[in-house]
């Protein structure tokens, strides 16, 4: 069984479990992967339930309410190979899933759910992953600029349109945003409050790798 790092050339790899005729030998090391070759047949490679899939987003934050949902499309910037240099998932993949609501330790954050992973050829697979639980907030009052959270954000239109209802955001269409997010019934209770607490995701810093919650089969090519 195997699993997979980071090597100082930019590539994860993946290094490999031993493998005889039709049995397993494995090597006793963390199982993020597993091979097997079936005599006359195929062989098979599953990257296995449990290991951790580095990934990236074009913006550096993205910002949402703790009862948003929003897709989101992310990107695995470096080749993932086993021992032998073959590459399992190529660079520049992308994996689409789902923002969440989710809790932890009493506390509601968001959590990225993915369902599907798109090779550069254009191949699809379903994968079944997830990030941690994000529950860092930031709270933006009443008469304060929110230039520095929203620089190089991406934000939800839930949390786009509570943060208008609070600082008076006239370029923004409020009431079609909450409308589109659920968050209609929320707007009079927004009014009546002088602030407003969002998420606040970083991508780039690890917030949204994502571990297999089941084996991911590598297709043949």
């Amino acid at each position: 069984m195997i699993s997979w790092h980071r090597c100082k050339s930019g590539t994860a790899a993946l290094m490999a479990m031993a493998i005889s005729t039709g049995a397993i030998v494995p090597i006793l090391l963390p199982s993020p992967a597993t091979a097997q070759i079936f005599p006359n047949q195929f062989r098979r490679i599953a990257i296995s339930r449990g290991a951790v899939i580095p990934t990236k987003y074009p913006k550096d934050k993205i910002i949402v309410t703790p009862k948003e949902t929003k897709s989101i499309e992310l990107e695995i910037p470096n080749n993932i190979i086993d021992n032998n240099g073959q590459v399992l998932i190529p660079a520049n993949s992308k994996i689409k899933g789902k923002l969440e609501p989710a809790t932890l330790n009493g506390e509601e954050g968001s959590q990225f759910v993915a369902d599907e992973l798109i090779f550069p050829d254009g191949r699809r697979q379903n994968i079944d992953a997830v990030s941690n639980i994000i529950n860092r907030k930031e709270t933006i009052r009443k008469g304060v600029s929110t230039g520095k959270i929203l620089e190089g954000a991406a934000v939800g239109a839930g949390a786009a349109a509570l943060i208008s209802l609070i600082t008076g955001d006239k370029k923004i269409n409020v009431w079609e945003l909450l409308a589109g997010s659920g968050l209609g019934a929320a707007a009079s209770t927004v009014l009546r409050k002088k602030k407003v607490t969002v998420l606040v995701i970083e991508p780039n810093k690890g917030d949204l790798d994502v571990s297999l919650r089941s084996d991911f089969v590598i297709p043949n090519r």
